[in-house]
């Protein structure tokens, strides 16, 4: 099994570093903008969304306009595709966009542009190689301590970043654990993603997109007034309600993705169970780009956050989710009328996102049964008991479904 961990570590820059770090950003900056703006428009009049591509076309240009490395060319560059990707998805969904800009202090490295140790790293910065001890707290198991100084946790790849006049590593790092976690009864977490709930667990846990909803709303608001001003400071300030959505949704994300991980590992989960992402407009048609966008970047935190903590996270066939009655597996359009399910054959009632969670936990347990019938029995954890394969439920004589 893999853990994946982001350790966020203060840099102690040597005296002079500021202005060449600065100056570092600064040009990675320049090559994600220019990178931006020709494959938003194209060469050929298309939005350019190919890495070789854009490479070809720009690393040569970039190579002589900065000071940066071949590797730091490149992630710029590869910086602003991913970014248009995004932007061209948003386009085809018939949602406002623009060209994406780069504003943050940042420039991302991997380990042919930086050497990482455990107590100091060495960046590539436009005045060679500059390296910058880690500021760390005392107590080993406290993170990022935890991370950085086992052995075990390997550097893959670091952000610097620069806040508040400091400069700041966010280091991705990656432990491989062999131990054999196939013994024993286990028990999965299904969880159901929505519109309105913005995802349920088997445990009968509700998340709320109350939230998440009421800024998306405020802030389409904001930036649809700045948009009919059509000046250079509107432009400039749609940047700023940018970055504040931005920033504002991925605190609002990691909190929701931290609360459901905490509830598998509450309740012994070996793993937390989502329907497969790759065309879930289809199976949440109210879904707006924004949702579509939390959904998949609420998986990828739960899933890094699962690992530390020994789960895993899957995906599994979401057909019949909605439809299907958890408790006798009747199927049918008719069983579900908005938020309230009410199977027509058994009369089970309860709320629509809470039954598909379940369902999608049955998903997972007829994956297992048909791939290695006999193997280790695996239920679907619920608030109280679990549910098996079978639909039966093992639950206190005084508990509910």
């Amino acid at each position: 099994m893999e853990y994946r961990r982001t350790a966020v570590i203060k840099l102690d820059t040597p005296e002079g570093a500021d202005a060449h770090l600065q100056e570092t950003v600064e040009q990675f900056k320049y090559c994600a903008n220019t990178a931006s703006r020709w494959c938003w428009h194209g060469d050929d009049g298309y939005h350019v969304t190919s890495k070789a591509k854009a490479e070809r076309g720009l690393y040569d240009q970039l190579r002589e306009d900065t000071e940066l490395t071949a590797n730091l060319v490149q992630k710029g560059i590869r910086q602003a595709v991913e970014a248009v990707k995004s932007g061209v998805e948003r386009l085809t969904n018939d949602q406002d966009t623009s060209r994406p800009t780069f504003t943050a202090d940042t420039a991302i490295y991997d380990k042919r542009s930086a050497t990482f140790h455990r107590d100091h790293v060495s960046l590539s910065t436009v005045d060679g190689r500059i390296g910058c001890d880690y500021i760390l707290p005392d107590d080993a198991d406290v993170p990022p301590t935890k991370y950085v100084t086992d052995e075990e946790y390997e550097f893959r790849r670091a952000t610097l970043h620069r806040r508040d006049g400091d400069w700041y590593l966010h280091a991705s790092m990656l432990k491989e654990d062999d131990t054999d976690t196939t013994t024993g009864h286990r028990t999965v977490l299904g969880v159901d993603l929505g519109v309105n709930q913005l995802a349920v667990a088997s445990t009968g846990r509700f998340w709320s997109a109350d939230e998440f909803n009421h800024w998306k709303r405020e802030y389409e608001k904001r930036r649809g007034d700045l948009q009919q001003c059509g000046t250079r400071a509107a432009h400039d300030a749609i940047e700023g309600v940018e970055q504040k959505e931005d920033g504002r949704f991925e605190i609002f994300l990691h909190r929701v993705a931290n609360e459901i991980v905490a509830e598998a590992v509450e309740h012994d989960c070996s793993h937390i169970v989502f329907e497969d992402l790759t065309d879930i407009r289809e199976n949440v048609p109210d879904a707006s780009w924004h949702h579509l966008w939390a959904f998949r970047r609420l998986y990828e935190y739960v899933e890094y956050k699962a690992r530390e903590q020994g789960v895993e996270s899957v995906q599994v066939d979401p057909r019949n989710t909605s439809k299907r009655c958890s408790t006798c597996g009747f199927t049918h359009d008719d069983n579900r009328h908005q938020e309230s399910f009410e199977c027509l054959k058994c009369g089970y009632k309860n709320h629509a996102d809470y039954n598909a969670s379940k369902n999608i936990g049955l998903q997972y347990l007829r994956r297992r049964q048909n791939a290695d019938a006999g193997g280790v029995p695996v239920d679907v954890r619920l608030n109280r008991g679990t549910l098996n394969v079978s639909g039966e439920y093992d639950l206190p004589a005084s508990s509910e479904a």
